[in-house]
């Protein structure tokens, strides 16, 4: 599957950025003096053997409260990878450590394609003032594929694709390099996909890279 073109995107540098930090947030929007209300996203959920990246939007209200990705109860995301791997016991919602330790052993890693951003409430229709993460600081020598948790991240696939092409560090020599595929959003929002089709897709994608 062909990325859509990196010039088709519209990135807006509201921040000074620092020089790149082992993948991690560039900045602390919340000290911005212009805009103090800017909330921070979380930090990436990845490593060395990481071969499916997972990119969402931001962070929903609940998930920043917990600083746990996909928190809100009725996000489908845990429900997902745990039909995909039952052999597998998810940890508990309470012990966010083990369960950030549970992805990087089935080789899947998690991040958000907005480092930071204004929003009031957690839908995307709602997020403003938006910056894109910084991927080309990412080191992922066995990265595989990208997907893209919903239409809002998949906006920037062709940005993303291009960091890593770009960074050396994802073995890419070109957007053509690596497949990307939009998932169906596991968002409570995203009502006109039941669970067992969206149970499908992102086990296809999974399955396709070997991870189920």
């Amino acid at each position: 599957m062909q990325p859509p073109r990196a010039n088709k995107l519209s990135l807006l540098p509201a921040f000074t950025w620092k020089p790149a930090s082992a993948g991690f947030l560039l900045f602390n929007p919340r000290v911005n003096p212009t805009n103090p209300s800017v909330l921070a996203g979380l930090a990436p959920v990845v490593g060395e053997a990481t071969a499916v990246l997972i990119l969402g939007s931001f962070p929903g209200a609940r998930s920043l409260a917990d600083q746990q990705y996909y928190a809100h109860p009725q996000n489908q995301f845990w429900k997902i990878l745990q039909a995909v791997w039952p052999a597998h016991a998810l940890p508990a919602v309470t012990d966010g450590p083990a369960r950030r330790q549970w992805l990087l052993d089935r080789g899947l890693g998690v991040w958000d394609v907005y480092a930071a951003c204004a929003r009031e409430g957690s839908l995307d229709a709602a997020i403003r003032e938006a910056v894109v993460n910084d991927f080309g600081g990412l080191n992922l020598p066995r990265l595989t594929a990208i997907a893209h948790n919903g239409a809002e991240s998949f906006k920037h696939a062709g940005h993303v694709v291009a960091a890593f092409a770009a960074s050396g560090r994802a073995g890419l020599s070109g957007l053509s390099g690596l497949p990307v595929y939009r998932l169906p959003s596991t968002s409570p929002a995203n009502a006109s996909w039941s669970f067992d089709r969206k149970l499908d897709a992102w086990r296809d994608v999974f399955a396709r890279h070997g991870l189920a």
